[in-house]
């Protein structure tokens, strides 16, 4: 990719091909730091629908400076847009297929005489449609109903939704020590480490903390109160499915539930959608 093609993309971001997507992961592979780059081929990504986007979006936030300018650009219209110069040419490509409403067919005298031919033909061709009728399509498995991989999509009101799907993507700093070939001063700085920690800890023990011990026939409440008015205000379709992309399958069905009470309209789809995760759920568990 030289640089034209590439100042192209950053000014028009909604052009990039699949082939360009291809090409910038080499660029990244050489500079993993350029924020840009990734920025743009997290858009090539979800252009093309592809499971490695949500993947990708964690990398992308961890190599960024600034996360509200990344989670500005996704939650953009134009990011989020179908693009619209492939939709009206596929469109156009539609409009020039020639369809031919009907053809008239004039029997001959031999279709005439084989009329019994003909007949059986018929009744054979009846019952293959039969057969075919009976041919079920294949179930689709729960991953394939909850669309797990599928791009996640973020509107400009999802910032919560947006943090907790990168709370996974915390990665810890790197430590870089000066190489040293004596070995005596590697194990005297983990003495030292090993002091400072048991000298936090009596120091912590000399202070004599007290805990309050729970009254009898008190039970500690753990469970979230879905009708909660701050609990329900923050809860989305999009939390609820970044909560299925983590695997917290507990979450996702109590977000769905508070979604139903929110959204009664819905609550048809959001109810398969719990008994889908919890088929799930007892798959990964066994």
């Amino acid at each position: 990719m030289n640089v034209t093609d590439y100042t192209y993309l950053i000014n028009k971001p909604h052009t990039i091909t699949e082939k360009q997507t291809l090409a910038l992961e080499k660029v990244l592979d050489e500079f993993p730091y350029f924020q840009s780059a990734r920025a743009l081929r997290l858009k090539g990504l979800y252009n093309e629908n592809s499971f490695k986007y949500n993947s990708a979006l964690k990398v992308t936030a961890a190599h960024t400076t600034d996360r509200a300018v990344l989670f500005d650009f996704i939650s953009s219209e134009s990011f989020n847009a179908i693009q619209k110069e492939l939709f009206e040419k596929k469109t156009n490509e539609l409009l020039s297929i020639h369809v031919i409403d009907s053809i008239e067919v004039i029997p001959t005298k031999k279709a005439a005489i084989n009329e019994n031919s003909i007949a059986f033909k018929n009744t054979t061709s009846i019952n293959t449609t039969e057969e075919l009728a009976e041919i079920k399509e294949p179930t689709p498995t729960p991953e394939e109903k909850l669309e797990i991989g599928k791009p996640l999509e973020f509107s400009k009101t999802e910032t919560h939704s947006f943090q907790e799907w990168l709370q996974l993507s915390r990665i810890q700093p790197i430590i870089r020590e000066a190489e040293t070939n004596n070995s005596s001063k590697n194990t005297a700085s983990d003495e030292d480490l090993k002091k400072k920690k048991e000298s936090i800890i009596n120091k912590f023990i000399e202070n004599n903390p007290k805990i309050s011990p729970i009254k009898a026939g008190t039970t500690a409440n753990l469970n979230i109160d879905i009708n909660k008015e701050d609990t329900s205000s923050l809860m989305t379709e999009t939390l609820a499915k970044v909560y299925l992309e983590q695997k917290k399958y507990q979450k996702a069905i109590q977000a769905y539930e508070i979604l139903i009470l929110k959204y009664p309209e819905k609550s048809s789809f959001f109810a398969d959608r719990i008994s889908d995760i919890k088929i799930l759920q007892q798959n990964n568990n066994n």
